[in-house]
C-alpha cells in the first residue's frame, strides 16, 4: 500500500477499509509497557473498542507526555497527554490550527489546499479566525441561558416519558432505550424537524463515526455516500425555511439567514449540520451511558447518591470528566514551536488527548476513581478550551442533570448486567451497548 502521507484525500477515501485495517492491525491484549515506547500508536481505534487505551496514555504521561508516533494509519502525529500541555495547545489558536484544509480536528485529516468536496466537509469547528467566530455566532443564540431555561421543562417532560417506558425488571440496552432517545428527541427540536425523523439524525451521527470501520463500510466512499443522504434531507429543510415569511428560531433557520452561512456550498452546509448533530448527540448520549457504568463500577458512590440525591448537580461534571466523550481533538502547527521539551515543526499534526488530560494525576487526585463530590471536576478538558470550547456544553449538562434527577425520583437501582460494547473510534469515546436491569423504588 502506498504511504498515506503521499496520497490525496480523495485517493485515500478510495482505499479499502479492510486493507487499511489489515496493514495497521494491533494486538489489544498486549500491555503497552511490553512494547517499545517509540512504537506506541495510542490513536488506534481498536484500543478504544477494547477499552484498552487508558493504559497507553498512563505510560505516555509518565514517560513521554509529548510523544511522536512515526508510523500509523493516520501518518505521523504527536500525542499530547498531560493536562497543562493540552491547555497550552487548545488555548493557542494562532499557532495550532483547526483548519480542515490543513488537517482538521481529527487524526486522519489530510492537509490539502484544494480538497475534493465529495469527501471534504468543512464546518466552523474546523475553521480558523475570523471565519470560525463568524459562523459560530450564527447558531450561538440557540445556547443562551434564556433558551436553555425555555427548554428545561420540555427536557424534563421527555425524560419522564422515556424513563416511565423502560422495561422494569428485565434486561435492555440503556444506550438505545434512554441515551439515544433523549438526545435524539432534543436534536429534532433544535432543528425543528418531525420527531419521527430523529432516528435519521441518530443514524447519520453513527455513520459519521463509522466511515473507517470495515465492519460497517467496505470503503469510506460508501460511508460518504450515506452522509450525502443527510444533505438531501436538510437541503429540503433549508429550502422550506428560506421560503418562510418569518425567520424561525431553529438551527437551520439561523444558518439560512446568517450572514456568514447563507451562501455555504453543499459540502460546507452538510459539514455544519453534521457538526451540530454529532455535538448534540454523541457527546451527551455517551455521558448518559458512561454515568450509569461509572456508578456501577463505584458502588460506594452510587450508595452515596441514593442517600443524598441532592448530589446530582455536582456529579454531572464528574461524569463528563470520567467518560471524556470526545477522546481527542487534533491541531496542525502553523510554525515551528516547542511543547513539553519537544520541537514541533510547522505542518506537524498533534492530538490533544482529552481522555488522558482528564486522568492526569497532577490535576486530579486519584483520577481513575469516579468521585461524585470531586471538588475540581469542572476543570475537566472534555469540552475543550479557547475559541473552540463546546458551544452546547450547558445544554448537555442540563440534559444529564434532569435525567439523573428523574432517575433518582423513580428507580431504586440501575444494575449493569453485562459487558459494555464500545465504539470503534479514537475520536468519540462511545458506548454502543450497555445491558442493564432497573428496579423501581
Amino acid at each position: 500500500m502506498e504511504d498515506n502521507e503521499k496520497l490525496s484525500q480523495s485517493e485515500r477515501m478510495r482505499l479499502s477499509n479492510k486493507e487499511a485495517w489489515k496493514q495497521w492491525a494491533v494486538d489489544v491484549t498486549k500491555s503497552p509497557y511490553d512494547l517499545p515506547l517509540e512504537s506506541l500508536n495510542p490513536g488506534h481505534p481498536m484500543l478504544f473498542e477494547a477499552d484498552a487505551s487508558l493504559a497507553y496514555f498512563e505510560r505516555l504521561r509518565k514517560e513521554d507526555p509529548v510523544h511522536r508516533c512515526e508510523n500509523s494509519q493516520f501518518g505521523p502525529y504527536w500525542s499530547v497527554t498531560r493536562y497543562q500541555d493540552i491547555m497550552a495547545v487548545d488555548t493557542n489558536h494562532k499557532v495550532f490550527s483547526s483548519d480542515s484544509r490543513k488537517g482538521g480536528i481529527q487524526l486522519g485529516g489530510v492537509a490539502d489546499p484544494d480538497p475534493d468536496p465529495t469527501f471534504h466537509l468543512p464546518m466552523f469547528i474546523m475553521e480558523d479566525q475570523p471565519k470560525h467566530d463568524e459562523q459560530r455566532k450564527v447558531v450561538a443564540p440557540m445556547f443562551t441561558q434564556r433558551e436553555l431555561a425555555r427548554l428545561e421543562g420540555l427536557i424534563r417532560e421527555r425524560a419522564v416519558a422515556i424513563l416511565e417506558n423502560v422495561p422494569v425488571g428485565e434486561t435492555f440496552n440503556w444506550v438505545r432505550h434512554v441515551s439515544v432517545e433523549l438526545t435524539g428527541q432534543m436534536l429534532a427540536t433544535l432543528f425543528d424537524v418531525p420527531q419521527e425523523d430523529r432516528h435519521k439524525l441518530i443514524h447519520w451521527s453513527d455513520v459519521s463515526q463509522s466511515i473507517g470501520d470495515p465492519d460497517v463500510f467496505e470503503t469510506p466512499e460508501m460511508g460518504f455516500a450515506e452522509l450525502w443522504k443527510c444533505w438531501e434531507y436538510f437541503d429540503a429543510v433549508w429550502k422550506e425555511r428560506a421560503a418562510r415569511n418569518q425567520p424561525g428560531s431553529d438551527l437551520i433557520s439561523m444558518l439560512v439567514h446568517g450572514e456568514a452561512t447563507k451562501n455555504m456550498p453543499p459540502n460546507e452546509y452538510l459539514g455544519n449540520v453534521l457538526l451540530l448533530i454529532v455535538g448534540g448527540n454523541d457527546t451527551t448520549r455517551n455521558s448518559i451511558s458512561g454515568g450509569v457504568l461509572a456508578l456501577n463500577r463505584f458502588r460506594g458512590e452510587y450508595d452515596k447518591l441514593k442517600a443524598n440525591p441532592n448530589l446530582v448537580p455536582g456529579m454531572i461534571p464528574e461524569i463528563i470528566r470520567y467518560q471524556s466523550p470526545v477522546a481527542h481533538m487534533a491541531r496542525t502547527a502553523l510554525e515551528d514551536t516547542e511543547l513539553g521539551g519537544k520541537q514541533i515543526k510547522a505542518g506537524d499534526k498533534l492530538a490533544m488527548w482529552y481522555v488522558s488530560g482528564n486522568r492526569d494525576d497532577s490535576q486530579f487526585e486519584a483520577p481513575n476513581d469516579f468521585q461524585i463530590e470531586r471538588p475540581n471536576a469542572r476543570s475537566h478538558v472534555s469540552f475543550g478550551y479557547g475559541i473552540h470550547r463546546c458551544l452546547g456544553n450547558r445544554l448537555g449538562e442540563m440534559q444529564l442533570r434532569i435525567l439523573w434527577e428523574e432517575i433518582m425520583n423513580r428507580f431504586e437501582d440501575i444494575e449493569v448486567v453485562g459487558d459494555p460494547v464500545y465504539l470503534r473510534s479514537s475520536f468519540i469515546r462511545g458506548i454502543r451497548e450497555l445491558p442493564v436491569v432497573v428496579r423501581r423504588k
